[in-house]
């Protein structure tokens, strides 16, 4: 009788297990299919689709003519359809600060200079690797010496961006004791511009990449509001000095300095 118990026991104990795991094997489903999730708004041509990553949804606008002589701007979606793009750690920071009821944590002009210099970064790595044919890039028109200016001043770019960003450190680790220091490690200005811009790095992961995440859930608010201001100096930087701060008039035509320039 008392086998019995047990055998009874034992098998409702494996249908529990079973049932746990099938239950956490839906809720993992669930979490991932989540990421993937499509918003009406967008249609339904485009599929869910968990690694596509983070994304935002934006409305396209073109000018329509109206009347004779005038225009008016509306929504050129197909269908009337929105757009998704693939959010980059800019887009995901400012996502959460506005969940926080925060500010804009970087302007525009610093978050187009971050997004410039990842995707010159990018180019000029894709301009080098082993699979891409120099020949096939460079026949039919004997330009091949255009491609090869177009690398180099690609690197020229690169390096005044660099240079600009400077060896300073963004959060420094202060002497204390290593018992009381931790895991905490320097991080420096190019580490974080490279983090950010290149990786798609959030300030948290850079954070607690770097062990200033702390023994609480995550690093604290102060840590973070340095580090951003950091980044928003270093893109400042990055941009070159500005001229022209004064009042000035202007023609239709003339566009900003460019930040190649020096001053």
């Amino acid at each position: 009788m008392t086998k019995n118990g047990n055998g009874i026991e034992d098998v409702i104990a494996r249908m529990d297990h079973r049932a746990e795991v099938r239950q956490a094997e839906a809720d993992r489903i669930a979490e991932v299919r989540a990421r993937g999730f499509v918003p009406a708004d967008v249609g339904s041509r485009t599929i869910e689709a968990p690694a596509r990553g983070p994304v935002r949804m934006f409305e396209g606008m073109k000018l329509y003519p109206d009347g004779d002589d005038g225009f008016q701007s509306k929504p050129s979606g197909y269908n009337g359809w929105k757009t998704l793009q693939c959010a980059d750690a800019f887009d995901v920071m400012r996502a959460k600060s506005r969940g926080r009821g925060g500010a804009e944590p970087f302007t525009a002009a610093q978050v187009q200079m971050g997004r410039f210099y990842g995707e010159l970064f990018r180019k000029h790595q894709a301009a080098g690797v082993k699979c891409s044919s120099l020949e096939g890039r460079v026949s039919g028109g004997g330009k091949g010496g255009e491609f090869m200016d177009a690398v180099l001043r690609d690197r020229r770019r690169l390096d005044l961006l660099q240079a600009r960003i400077g060896a300073g450190a963004a959060m420094q680790v202060r002497r204390i004791r290593p018992s009381e220091r931790g895991t905490r490690v320097t991080i420096l200005d190019r580490r974080l511009v490279d983090a950010v811009c290149i990786e798609e790095q959030t300030l948290t992961d850079v954070l607690r990449a770097h062990g200033w995440a702390g023994s609480g859930r995550g690093p604290s608010s102060k840590h973070v509001k340095a580090l951003s201001a950091a980044l928003a100096a270093a893109l400042e930087r990055m941009m070159g000095p500005v001229r022209g701060r004064g009042l000035r008039a202007s023609h239709f035509g003339d566009g900003p300095g460019s930040i190649w320039g020096n001053g």
